[in-house]
Parts: structure tokens; sequence; C-alpha cells
């Protein structure tokens, strides 16, 4: 309604003012629901309705992931410095028992 009435030159000044007037609904909320209804049938340029969904659920994964890789990152480090005092310890022993059997061996 709002389209048509733009297009003809008779009507074409303050259209968006009067329909909004006849609907009764803000002037900005019409000239931004008209705006996303050119964007996303292709009368100007923009991004469109789908093409926003998609960036926001891309974006959304992205943070979710870059959060998984910080846990994995602390997880890895954490098991890393678990396990070198595990050896740490191993090694201790097994010197320790090297010494054991060396005394009484002699």
């Amino acid at each position: 309604m709002t389209v048509e009435a733009r297009r003809d030159p008779q009507t074409a000044a303050g259209a968006i003012q009067r329909i909004a007037g006849q609907l009764g609904i803000h002037p900005e909320a019409l000239r931004s629901w008209v705006k996303k209804a050119e964007v996303d049938a292709g009368q100007r340029a923009g991004t469109t309705s789908t093409d926003a969904a998609r960036i926001a659920e891309l974006e959304r994964e992205n943070r979710e992931l870059k959060r998984a890789n910080a846990i994995l990152k602390s997880a890895s480090a954490f098991f890393a410095a678990e396990l070198c005092a595990t050896r740490r310890r191993v090694d201790r022993g097994a010197v320790r028992d090297r010494s054991r059997r060396v005394v009484a061996a002699a």
C-alpha cells in the first residue's frame, strides 16, 4: 500500500505520514518496514533479513567456538602441568629404585 502510494507522483509527498496515520502507527515504524521490504525485494541496497539472520547466527556460533577454545586451552595447560608433575614423581621414584638396587647389589 505504501509502496504504491510512493510510486504515484500525485500521492508521493507525505505518503508514509498519511498512511501511518490511517493505520494508527508511528510514521518511523512504517518507514523502517518499507525500507526493509525494499531491501528484501532487491529494490534498495542493504543487507536482507535472511542475510542479517544468518550473520547473527554465525556470530553467535563464532562466540561459542571461541569460548570452547578458551576452555580447551586452559584444560590442556592444566593437564600438561599435571603430566609434568606426575612424570617428576615417577622419575624420582625410578632413581630411588635404581639406587636401592645398586646398594643392594654391592
